[in-house]
């Protein structure tokens, strides 16, 4: 049978789960027989009316259930022993799991890439219970080796010795502050920074001083200043795709900024969050200021955020030795089955799949905000998950966020990134996560509606 349609889609769930359900009933009630062959993705997407990438995240979803089996070249085909109708069928409430205030990831929905994935869960049930076993604070040399194979996307090729696998980005700040800093003391950050370094400081009773950006970045002069004036522990700086602003500092930029460190030896933590999405990204700091610089290449968004592991470069072996000794303190060890399975990704090329797809999608979701809001002024980048908006005269930020709501399209205040003053009238509007590319359209355009001051809304 190529001719199925669903006849019905239940209502408040995300469209590809209702497909993959419809479908799933269908099978129970022998509309469908094992062995029929679903239509393309693409003539099912032009039947309902719907964005391609619905269709084939439904696809994806009923071949994650055990409902259907995709043969290259030949099609989508009822499983023989569909066993997603009885048992074994994905947990909606794990599915419907976001938490919109994050920027997110596009989230993988082709088929094949889904299959690479899950080979990495074969590998770790093959190993699991060694994987259940206490481990090594900062990885296993094999993990770490696996670690320097994807540095190097970044132009890294540290030795192992200055590597450490970690408990994500969060947990691998926490303890680089308690190496460099006490309660009182002062590290810098841009005047618009990454809320994650803002709460981890406040938790620390260390503060924070903003420095002055342009549209390449902090200023060099204004680093200097701010150096002789509070008499700094550290600077942190998201350089690439900074988050919220989107800005990559460039290579002119950077080596500026390194030669301000290093004439001070002030030291730096470089949050690489999204440094490996782009194609021709600058090279790090760490590259330019090598023995000061704590490199952390977290994989939340490379990747995906529910691994939380990082790929940390010290300045020196003594200081892998004491990070590791502070995230024993904070984690104990990076949990080994994500660890073994994101080994395994790099090892096979199922991770580097992965960033392709979010580089690609990213740029299609780019392209789809700029058409819905054409006419707003924003900053953004081709590969940002992203925006930062500048709302018009008239509108404020908390009358946008309580319209956006439940609209599945995070926003988020400039409150929430402000180091220092009062807050200017933007908003981060985030374009991952699960959001299907019709539903995202969908949401920008009413934002581009709810943003016009005095708007009326129905």
């Amino acid at each position: 049978m190529t001719n199925w349609t669903p006849q019905s889609l239940a209502g408040g769930k995300p469209r590809y789960i209702a497909i993959a359900e419809a479908l799933a009933e269908d099978i129970r009630a022998g509309v469908l027989a094992p062995g029929d062959r679903l239509p393309p993705q693409r003539q099912l997407a032009e039947r309902l009316r719907i964005d391609f990438t619905t269709v084939s995240r439904a696809y994806a979803e009923a071949k994650a259930r055990g409902l259907v089996d995709s043969h290259v070249g030949r099609g989508t085909f009822v499983s023989d022993t569909p066993r997603g109708v009885t048992a074994g069928a994905a947990d909606p409430e794990r599915t419907a799991s976001e938490d919109l205030s994050m920027n997110m990831p596009p989230e993988p929905t082709d088929p094949e890439l889904l299959d690479k994935m899950r080979s990495g869960l074969t590998y770790v049930a093959s190993n699991m219970v060694s994987l259940l076993r206490y481990q090594s604070s900062i990885g296993t040399d094999q993990d770490k080796t696996a670690a320097s194979t994807w540095l190097s996307l970044r132009g890294m090729v540290p030795k192992l010795e200055r590597i450490a696998v970690t408990p994500g980005a969060h947990a691998t700040m926490t303890a680089i502050l308690s190496i460099l800093t006490r309660p009182g003391d002062t590290i810098l950050c841009e005047r618009i920074t990454y809320p994650g370094i803002r709460s981890i400081s406040r938790r620390m009773r260390v503060q924070l001083k903003g420095i002055e950006m342009d549209r390449h970045g902090i200023l060099p002069d204004a680093l200097e200043a701010a150096i002789k004036a509070h008499g700094p522990k550290a600077l942190y700086l998201n350089p690439t795709l900074h988050n919220p602003t989107t800005i990559t500092i460039p290579t002119d930029r950077r080596l500026e900024i390194s030669a301000v460190l290093n004439r001070h030896g002030l030291p730096l933590i470089e949050d690489d969050a999204y440094g490996f999405i782009p194609p021709k990204a600058p090279a790090p700091l760490a590259v330019s200021a090598p023995d000061l610089t704590w490199h952390i290449g977290g994989l939340a968004k490379c990747i995906g955020a529910g691994l939380r592991l990082a790929y940390v470069v010290t300045p020196e072996g003594k200081a892998t030795y004491q990070l590791g000794q502070a995230l024993r303190d904070i984690s104990v060890m990076p949990s080994p089955l994500p660890m073994a399975m994101v080994t395994q990704w790099i090892e096979d090329g199922t991770a580097d799949s992965i960033r392709r797809f979010i580089r690609a999608e990213t740029a299609e979701r780019q392209r789809i905000a700029a058409e819905a809001l054409d006419g707003f002024d924003y900053e953004s980048a081709e590969h940002a998950f992203n925006l930062w908006l500048k709302l018009p005269k008239g509108s404020g930020r908390a009358d946008i966020i309580a319209r956006m709501a439940g609209r599945h399209v995070g926003v988020m205040p400039s409150d929430t990134f402000t180091v220092e003053g009062e807050p200017d009238e933007y908003v981060r509007i985030c374009l991952g996560g699960r959001i299907t590319r019709d539903d995202l359209a969908k949401g920008l355009f009413f934002m581009s509606n709810a943003a016009q001051p005095q708007s009326y809304m129905g």
